[in-house]
């Protein structure tokens, strides 16, 4: 029936919904050097267990789990820093 009288209901897009996504994109993060890598964990191992140094003037290291390819020297922008991976088994 809109399409017979020539109205059009406003659909929302993608855009409109980053839009309101936007402020929780802008949250602050924090830069890691992977300093070692300790080994694959997961189902299948897709997922590299790793150690990094944050590269602020915080001396502390700490394990995470990078999902891709990583290797030593390579740079991690983490959204979220306080939480530490298990150890492997």
């Amino acid at each position: 029936v809109a399409a017979q009288t020539g109205t059009r209901q406003a659909a929302t897009t993608d855009t409109d919904r980053m839009a309101d996504a936007a402020p929780a994109a802008a949250q602050s993060v924090m830069l890691a050097r992977v300093t070692k890598v300790l080994g694959r964990t997961g189902n299948t191992g897709n997922v590299t267990q790793v150690r990094v140094e944050f590269m602020d003037n915080d001396p502390r290291a700490i394990v995470r789990n990078v999902k891709g390819p990583v290797r030593e020297g390579d740079v991690l922008c983490l959204l979220e820093w306080e939480r530490e991976a298990r150890r492997l088994r």
